[in-house]
């Protein structure tokens, strides 16, 4: 039975943001990272449902991955610090099935700060992420990405937190875009002022604001009514045209993210990458998500941006159920959700 049960298409749409997001994440978490697709398959098969991470992770990289904590302000590793310098750790080794990566859970510690605030605070996302980094067992994830550990080694400096945000071009900072449409949804002036407030806290790149700005537009125009194939050629045409649609169209996912874009995390491949996918798969959500898991490289945070576009483009109906209640901590986002917005 579906946990979700909305009551209207717009709140749908809202919800498939959510839960679109973190279903994308959570579903590519096991193959995160995996570049050969060879190796994918002999390890996973085709990814369709949620499953256990295992290692050996064969093109792991924490055997050359690194940080030092100058003091307790920058102690963010705390038990998973050993495991860096080892070659074949998976990134995300001690993850449930179906538990999102630790960008994704810090989706969700925004989630409690937008309904603690009634609204977008930075300065109290700021005391919970700062929180949630420096307490050990807030996560259980090994791999903590280099914006934080940039982050935290400004704030160990004693750098304002407001101002520990480094240069960063990765697609990791568009995962919280899908939640912050979501729940300003009724608020548009303040929409676009928050994501890039709250981009900035760790990704102060002029790539990746633009990318925002862009899958904001794509999103409010399918919250508006909009086709979500023609909002992305609409808003996103900088990254994805109606051309490349032609073109790439004829070739398979793995030719096209791979070979025409790289599969991997920086933001001038991996978004058009996410805009391709979402296109091509506009009215399938299962498909896209599964699509996306299975060409491999940084399929977590690019999941995350395929998920909330599927999800507000199809809204939570269009969701197999098995990814809603299979998610991990389904029951309490759940309850979070019921906590947003009236008019939701």
């Amino acid at each position: 039975m579906r946990i979700i049960s909305p009551s209207s298409r717009s709140e749908s749409q809202r919800l498939g943001l959510v839960w679109g997001s973190l279903i994308g994440d959570a579903l590519a978490m096991p193959v995160h990272w995996y570049y050969d697709r060879v190796a994918l398959r002999r390890d996973y098969g085709f990814v369709q449902n949620y499953m256990l991470p295992q290692s050996p992770h064969p093109d792991s990289i924490l055997w050359r991955s690194t940080y030092t904590p100058l003091n307790e302000r920058g102690s963010i590793l705390h038990v998973q610090a050993k495991y860096w310098g080892q070659k074949g750790v998976h990134y995300h080794q001690f993850l449930h099935a179906g538990e999102n990566t630790l960008n994704l859970q810090l989706v969700k510690v925004l989630v409690d700060s937008l309904i603690a605030c009634d609204g977008y605070n930075s300065a109290d996302y700021l005391r919970r992420y700062i929180d949630f980094m420096l307490t050990p067992g807030r996560h259980n994830d090994t791999y903590i990405e280099e914006c934080h550990r940039n982050f935290f080694t400004a704030y160990a400096r004693g750098v304002k937190p407001e101002k520990c945000g480094g240069v960063d071009v990765h697609i990791g900072r568009l995962a919280p875009v899908g939640v912050l449409c979501s729940f300003l949804s009724n608020h548009p002036k303040a929409l676009s002022p928050a994501v890039q407030e709250h981009l900035q806290l760790t990704h102060r790149s002029p790539e990746v604001l633009k990318a925002a700005g862009a899958l904001v537009q794509i999103i409010n125009s399918v919250l508006a009514g909009g086709d979500l194939r023609e909002a992305i050629f609409e808003y996103g045409s900088d990254w994805f045209s109606k051309r490349k649609a032609e073109q790439w169209s004829r070739e398979s996912d793995e030719v096209v993210i791979g070979q025409r874009v790289s599969s991997a995390c920086y933001i001038d491949d991996a978004f058009p990458a996410s805009l391709f996918l979402a296109w091509k798969y506009a009215t399938n959500f299962e498909a896209g998500i599964v699509a996306n898991a299975n060409v491999g490289g940084d399929n977590c945070h690019r999941g995350a941006v395929v998920g909330a576009l599927l999800g507000v483009s199809m809204g939570i109906d269009g969701v197999p159920a098995r990814f809603s209640e299979g998610l991990h901590g389904a029951k309490i986002l759940e309850n979070q959700l019921q906590q947003w917005p009236a008019g939701f």
